[in-house]
């Protein structure tokens, strides 16, 4: 339940912030997401504003998002952003690791939430996955891809250049190229 404070418009106190975000090239129709973001705090007032303008300018006037409840520092149900308004649904069900936005044509915008305790490679590795139109992996699975995958960051003593990928060609230097490996299918 929303107390009275909650239901009011809340209006962000500062210009936006610019959002460290990738999204698809193409929307593509078996892509599980459609990018990924990576905030760099757990504050939706000082988070959200800079996202919706993105995706505003990509998809459309964004008019509602849905985030889950336990993963951000308080909640409210209206956000003004320029001269709109974006309603804010908050539900303990939607996956922590996402946001799912809605345009006005009433279009879907999956997209990865990378904790903003990530580091670098992990979010960079994380949100090229979730930007990738041939992406078959889930949030959950794509930040526990991202946390194991090898990096530059965690080969100390090795030559980046030296290390490929099994693409055969995108040394470790591009993180956002590398390929994270599907997980097996549940036979049982």
């Amino acid at each position: 339940m929303f107390t009275a404070a909650q239901r009011v418009t809340v209006v962000p106190p500062g210009p936006p912030t610019q959002p460290r975000i990738s999204l698809a090239a193409v929307r593509a129709s078996r892509a599980v997401l459609d990018g990924g973001w990576w905030p760099r705090s757990r504050d939706p007032v000082a988070e959200l504003p800079g996202l919706i303008l993105a995706l505003n300018e990509r998809y459309g006037p964004i008019r509602q998002m849905m985030l889950n409840s336990s993963t951000w520092n308080g909640h409210f149900r209206r956000l003004a952003v320029g001269t709109r308004v974006v309603r804010a649904g908050w539900f303990s069900t939607v996956d922590p690791g996402m946001l799912i936005a809605t345009t006005e044509r009433g279009d879907q915008i999956d997209l990865l939430v990378v904790p903003p305790e990530a580091t670098t490679a992990t979010a960079a590795i994380a949100m090229a996955t979730a930007a990738d139109p041939t992406n078959q992996l889930r949030a959950p699975a794509i930040l526990a891809a991202s946390r194991t995958a090898p990096t530059a960051e965690r080969s100390e003593g090795v030559d980046p250049g030296t290390v490929w990928d099994n693409e055969g060609g995108h040394s470790a230097r591009e993180p956002s190229r590398r390929h994270v490996p599907a997980e097996p299918a549940n036979t049982s």
